[in-house]
């Protein structure tokens, strides 16, 4: 299966597990237990920095320079 991580498919992954989390957990009242709050919460901050590394990742890939460049020096 060829997933690529970008801005967008991160996003959407993002809400859709988040969404869902509260969803099921308001739905069978676990929301008020800690291990439930803290189980959305840390997946939300993980999410988050995969999302910062993805985006710095792909800054870095913008400023590389072509696979056939020339130099001006010739």
């Amino acid at each position: 299966m060829n997933f690529s991580f970008t801005r967008n498919n991160l996003v959407m992954a993002g809400v859709i597990i988040i969404t869902l989390g509260f969803i099921i957990a308001g739905v069978f009242d676990v929301l008020d237990y800690l291990i439930v709050k803290f189980l959305l919460f840390s997946g939300f901050a993980v999410l988050f920095v995969v999302a910062v590394l993805v985006i710095i990742d792909e800054k870095k890939r913008k400023n590389r320079l072509g696979e056939n460049s020339q130099d001006d020096l010739d």
